[in-house]
């Protein structure tokens, strides 16, 4: 292609407006590897200024008015057809779309491929009023070779983003295509027809990568329920199938996501009906004990346990193992819920893991009325599943940021997770 044209998708021309008007300030946000790349017209690029040279993202009259402004956002399931390039307003349990913007500027099409063409998002960890996302593309045949840019959400109330597992993806004209979930953490590659990390220059061929977040407010901590087979080797994960006899380990990963250090991290868990703790079996894993120390208390299904102190981002494990017995079990399947608490300065965060039984009956057998599920009430709030990640294989890694400050509750250790 020789030519490329404005035209301008879904997008206001008093929103181009806007966004070429930004202030410095913002504009500052932008970024790339040269420290600062050249902006071209539309009418520049059409005369040939770039030659042969691959850029990304440097059209200053782009159909998505300035493209250094490349990462944005929106309400997901609102009206906005227009994503906000600078900040937006965010509302407790709405969920909001982040958008990077991928343009290989060059107009000469398959003739400018840009290689290893890959994206990748940063979000925050912690509670805060604002939170700002970061987006990165990068190529290695493009100059510069990375580029960056940024968008933030704000609140009056301290809030946490979740990433919605399975949102990223990237939409282009051949269709959408499903990026995997590392894309928050690691460069993911993305294409033209296939995700195979080249973008030829022009238009026709740009695309945006697009993931997903949600706003908890009055969130202090994360935490994750996760449970298998005990001895089997397996990955933790939110359910198993058991059989009677059977025992499972459970884990409780918890992090802290304030700012500050907090104190006295309580963890409880509430067994179900048909499931008995396994006595000695509670171990915490966290920065002072990342092998593993087993705790002389048999209290963390009962009144709970007592894991210590925190830094921002820090982090612990407590796993225990629990035996599937026959106490009141009904004919067929039996969904066993299992509940964990954290508990820091009348702050609750819950999550749950299920056991799944099944039993079989002679048809004169009478069959058991299955007792509810205790759900613990600490505090009076809903069950909440913030966060669901297993830490198996990473957990040396993951807790070696943040750290433990003190512990209390036991002579040497006591603590808590995510």
């Amino acid at each position: 292609m020789n030519k490329i044209t404005k035209t301008v998708l879904s997008v206001s021309a008093a929103a181009i407006v806007a966004t070429a008007s930004m202030t410095p300030a913002f504009v500052s946000a932008w970024g790339d590897s040269d420290k600062g790349r050249a902006s071209y017209t539309l009418a520049e690029i059409n005369a040939g200024k770039l030659g042969n040279k691959i850029t990304f993202n440097s059209i200053s009259d782009g159909k998505i008015g300035d493209e250094k402004n490349f990462v944005g956002a929106k309400l997901t399931n609102g009206n906005a057809s227009v994503y906000n390039a600078n900040e937006i307003n965010v509302e407790d349990g709405q969920t909001y779309t982040i958008r990077l913007y991928v343009h290989n500027n060059n107009p000469q099409g398959t003739k400018t491929v840009a290689k290893d063409v890959s994206v990748n998002f940063s979000l925050p960890t912690t509670v805060a009023k604002e939170q700002t996302v970061i987006g990165y593309l990068n190529s290695s045949n493009a100059k510069p070779t990375r580029y960056w840019d940024e968008v933030t959400l704000k609140s009056t109330d301290d809030f946490y983003m979740e990433y919605v597992k399975g949102s990223a993806k990237y939409t282009n004209t051949q269709g959408t295509f499903a990026l995997s979930d590392t894309v928050i953490n690691d460069s993911v590659k993305v294409g033209f027809k296939s995700m195979n990390g080249e973008i030829p220059g022009c238009y026709e061929y740009d695309g945006e990568a697009t993931i997903q977040v949600k706003v908890h407010k009055s969130v202090t901590a994360k935490l994750a329920k996760t449970v298998r087979i005990k001895g089997s080797g397996a990955s933790f994960a939110e359910s198993v199938d058991a059989k009677v006899g059977d025992e499972v380990e459970f884990q409780i990963e918890y992090v802290n996501l304030l700012q500050d250090t907090v104190n006295d991290v309580m963890i409880r868990d509430v067994l179900p009906t048909n499931m008995e703790y396994v006595q000695n079996s509670t171990y915490l894993y966290n920065s002072n004990h990342k092998e593993g120390k087993l705790l002389p208390e048999n209290t963390v299904t009962t009144s709970g346990i007592n894991i210590g102190s925190y830094n921002a981002k820090g982090n612990a494990y407590v796993r225990f193992t629990a035996k599937v017995i026959d106490k009141a079990l009904a004919c067929g399947k039996n969904q066993l819920v299992n509940w964990a608490s954290s508990t820091v300065s009348s702050k609750v965060t819950k999550d749950d893991a299920s056991v799944m039984v099944a039993k079989e009956c002679k048809k004169d057998d009478p069959t058991p009325t299955p007792t509810p599920t205790p759900t613990p009430t600490p505090g009076g709030e809903t069950p909440s599943s913030i966060v669901s990640t297993g830490p198996e294989g990473v957990m040396a890694v993951a807790l070696g940021a943040g750290g433990v400050t003190t512990l209390v509750g036991y002579t040497i250790a006591s603590r808590r997770k995510f």
